[in-house]
């Protein structure tokens, strides 16, 4: 099977998405290129290679394949749910159309606005200040595996309507010359409403924790555009193995959580707990987006760490471990130096 790349309309170099220009930049002569512009010439851009579409095919692939690169020839092997790579041997970027046109291809994406630099800036700021972190974070060859990824979603419009109960309480207290006087009330308030929500997003990939994707919202869907496999052009990407009615349970379970929230922020009272709901829940469109990411993963004590942000808003998160040595070491200092602070304050009599 072939890769699609990207060639430069100008000079036939491979040419890269860049996230500041939103353009195609062209390394070599410097030429830049709307998306319109690269839709007129036969590539990965092309309108002819994009039309392929299959609009509902719940097909998720097990095995690996080998792709044959467009710059150089060299085999490129590709797992299950890769859709775009690069080739070890010229770099080229490597779209695995095959791969996308398997399966649902996306519906829409949020071109990377932020480059690795940042990714880099943003990694190095989080372990700066905290000496208990592993020296082996800080090295240069793990912040250089930093990788702009872009991660399968789920994006769901819910309806939602129905009654939530809950318990409000109001405490009084009170005292005189003798006794303390404790005065509570307890309600019984009943809510109701309709709210209506756009793209809940679910994500669609098993390989990512869907607690550490959930952190990197929100994206701004003002970005959103229609999809097109130029745009994984310099970054990886990936395909979903989480099935769409799969992810939906997911999404409606968060749905309905906000809508109780929501519900429970008119309860007027001191105190709240819900005791009983009735909630409907009802899907009217969904769809399929790609959503850009910076990752790193860091293997420290047979356990991984991972560092993300979004590659959109510049948002941040990251597991990072306390070092074995640097705690000790640490807890060393803290405590010859509090020691020899006794010691002086003994000497000079003020203890």
């Amino acid at each position: 099977m072939e890769a699609l790349d990207n060639k430069c309309p100008s000079c036939g170099a491979t040419i890269k998405f860049s996230p500041k220009e939103q353009k195609w930049t062209c390394e070599y002569c410097g030429s830049k290129f709307t998306l319109e512009e690269m839709q007129q010439h036969k590539n990965a851009s092309s309108k002819e290679v994009n039309d392929i579409k299959v609009e509902k095919k719940d097909v998720v692939l097990e095995t690996a394949d080998v792709y044959r690169c467009k710059g150089c020839g060299a085999e490129i092997i590709a797992d299950a749910n890769t859709t775009a790579t690069f080739c070890v041997y010229c770099g080229n970027t490597a779209i695995l159309r095959e791969k996308i046109q398997n399966s649902r291809v996306p519906d829409l994406i949020i071109p990377f606005k932020k480059v690795k630099a940042d990714a880099t800036v943003a990694f190095e700021k989080l372990v700066k200040h905290r000496p208990l972190v592993p020296k082996s974070f800080k090295s240069k060859n793990n912040i250089e595996k930093i990788t702009g990824i872009y991660i399968p979603f789920w994006a769901y419009d819910f309806d939602v309507s129905g009654t939530a109960e809950f318990r409000g309480t109001d405490i009084q207290t009170w005292s005189d010359f003798r006794n303390r006087y404790t005065k509570t009330d307890r309600f019984s308030v009943v809510c109701d409403g309709t709210m209506h929500y756009d793209k809940v997003l679910a994500d669609g990939s098993s390989r990512f924790p869907d607690d550490l994707m959930d952190s990197l919202e929100p994206f701004e869907y003002k970005d959103l555009v229609v999809y097109n496999h130029a745009f994984l052009s310099g970054f990886l990407s990936e395909k979903y193995d989480v099935l769409e009615d799969d992810a939906e349970l997911r999404a409606k379970t968060r749905t309905e959580k906000t809508s109780l929230s929501l519900l429970q922020e008119n309860v007027k009272h001191q105190q709240s707990t819900l005791l009983k709901h009735n909630l409907s829940i009802n899907k009217h469109h969904s769809n399929y987006i790609l959503l850009p990411v910076f990752m790193v993963n860091i293997k420290y004590h047979d356990k991984m760490y991972t560092f993300a942000m979004n590659g959109q808003t510049g948002k941040i998160v990251g597991d990072l471990p306390l070092g074995i040595k640097e705690t000790v070491f640490w807890s060393a200092i803290i405590f010859l130096s509090c020691f020899v602070v006794c010691i002086l304050l003994y000497l000079g009599g003020i203890i």
